[in-house]
């Protein structure tokens, strides 16, 4: 018989709402889950801005003439 690990996104959702229940009880997790998504929340700002940054810098560097010589 084979075992077989944990790998669809379903069984992690699941360990990891069992474990938040046996760590921090069912009162913590409202608190948890507001945490993590104002986490998410700021990572996707940070990563716009940096996308927005590069785009910038390739447009800069796309616009100026090529050196002659």
């Amino acid at each position: 018989m084979q075992t077989q690990m944990i790998g669809s996104p379903t069984d992690w959702i699941i360990l990891i709402v069992v474990v938040l229940l046996v760590l921090g009880g069912s009162k913590k997790i409202p608190e948890i889950a507001r945490a993590m998504g104002r986490s998410m929340g700021e990572f996707r700002k940070g990563r716009m801005e940096v996308e927005r940054e590069i785009n910038e810098a390739v447009k800069t560097e796309n616009s100026t003439p090529a050196p002659q010589k």
